[in-house]
């Protein structure tokens, strides 16, 4: 018999997985039922997905992959998972609210992880549930690497704990086929990294780094990166699917050289480095008032001015039917219908918007007016600040929904509240 290899020798990431199915479920419901069939349905497609790395030295091996559902309303998809080589625990509602025994559950066999032999290296917990943010932060002192894979909104301190978070949007993306990155792209750092100090020869110009070069040469100041991004992908498509193996728009302009900068700043600006700096770029209290500043900070909305939101809106009602429930190419056609406009937005702040929309009960199915969709937003906002403790007077929830309508309700004051 041939001897298993030592643990070091092993190839790849140590890791686990711990899938909170119940709450993954339900917000993918909201969000792409197509998507949350998948998920139900094909949890090795997914998995593989989020295990495969980058020249293979950064793969992941589950050493552990636990699924913890309601046996009473959704037994039906335990074959599913066995037959992905998932740990399946029942955990049936021991309450008459409904509330299940996922967390505890969850929540022991982690901590048994994380003291096991195995020395597991990263721990992935597939769940938008805030309660778990003092188990991330169990991981974290243990010097362990955390990924949350999130269908649902993420409590800001739940999202700051972790090292890397798996949005909705690029969730769905991984699971309807669209997404071919690996978990090194799909997954969101806490931090941009900074480009190195010695910056690597630039290669064979494209056509999309012949036509940024120019651009941003050309520009009187530094350009919204969403700006840039358009022209780009216009000058060699073939970069939507991972930015040349970049993965995000930022990587791959800072592996550009040629004197071009990037900083993720304010949704992102890139500019000529021989002109300007990051000190030229637009003062955030320019920007933001008062109450758009504090909303952004405390809870992930986009930092987009009420000209973007309404915009984004107006877009999106001219869009919605061309693209009736396809999330990705709905993002793409609505970025591109505002930075045609001169209103430039990132597909992320978008894919957010839309993400709020399903949180809001909004089917994304046909055509819907613009202020319908700018009041369902608002109330969406409305809702994450409230989650966050945040209290307004009159005068600052007046300018709340102001801004985050894009001025839409401005006819009928009070109306996002109703």
């Amino acid at each position: 018999m041939t001897e298993p290899l030592h643990q070091s020798r092993r190839p790849g990431i140590r890791a686990a997985m711990f899938v909170d199915f119940d709450n993954v479920y339900t917000g993918l419901m909201a969000l792409d039922p197509a998507a949350d069939k998948r998920f139900a349905e094909d949890p090795k497609h997914w998995t593989e997905a989020l295990a495969d790395g980058v020249a293979g030295e950064d793969s992941r091996r589950f050493l552990i992959r636990n699924c913890y559902l309601n046996p009473v309303i959704y037994s039906k998809y335990r074959p599913y998972w066995t037959r992905a080589g998932f740990r399946v625990i029942d955990c049936p509602s021991l309450t008459q609210r409904g509330k299940s025994s996922t967390d505890i559950n969850l929540v022991l066999d982690a901590m048994d992880a994380l003291s096991g032999a195995a020395h597991i290296e990263e721990f992935f917990v597939a769940s938008a549930d805030a309660d778990f943010t003092s188990l991330i932060q169990r991981f974290r002192a243990a010097d362990r690497m955390t990924t949350v894979i999130a269908a649902g909104a993420v409590a800001f301190a739940y999202r700051e704990m972790a090292d890397s978070v798996v949005e909705s949007h690029d969730f769905v993306a991984v699971l309807n086929g669209s997404a071919a990155e690996s978990i090194h792209t799909v997954a969101s750092p806490k931090q941009q990294p900074a480009p190195a100090a010695g910056k690597p020869k630039p290669k064979p110009a494209s056509p999309a780094v012949r036509e940024l070069v120019a651009f941003v040469r050309s520009a009187p100041g530094p350009v919204a990166g969403a700006m840039v991004a358009h022209r780009a992908l216009t000058a060699d498509p073939s970069l939507k699917t991972d930015w040349g193996g970049a993965g995000k728009f930022g990587a791959w302009v800072a592996q550009i050289g040629q004197d071009v900068d990037y900083s993720p700043a304010q949704s992102g600006w890139v500019w000529d480095a021989q002109r300007f700096s990051a000190e030229d770029l637009p003062a955030p209290a320019s920007l933001q008032p008062a109450i758009e500043e504090q909303i952004i900070r405390v809870t992930d909305v986009p930092a987009l001015s009420s000209d973007q939101f309404r915009q984004v809106f107006l877009s999106l009602e001219t869009k919605l039917r061309e693209h009736p429930g396809n999330r990705v190419e709905l993002s793409k056609a609505v970025r591109d219908d505002c930075v045609a406009a001169g209103q430039p937005v990132s597909r992320a702040a978008v894919n957010f918007v839309l993400q709020g929309l399903g949180y809001a009960g909004v089917p994304l199915t046909g055509a819907l007016p613009a202020p319908e969709l700018a009041a369902a937003w608002t109330i969406n906002v409305e809702e994450l600040c409230r989650v966050a403790l945040m209290e307004f007077d009159d005068a600052e929830k007046l300018a709340l929904r102001r801004w985050a309508s894009g001025g839409l309700l401005e006819d009928k004051p009070g109306a996002a509240a109703e």
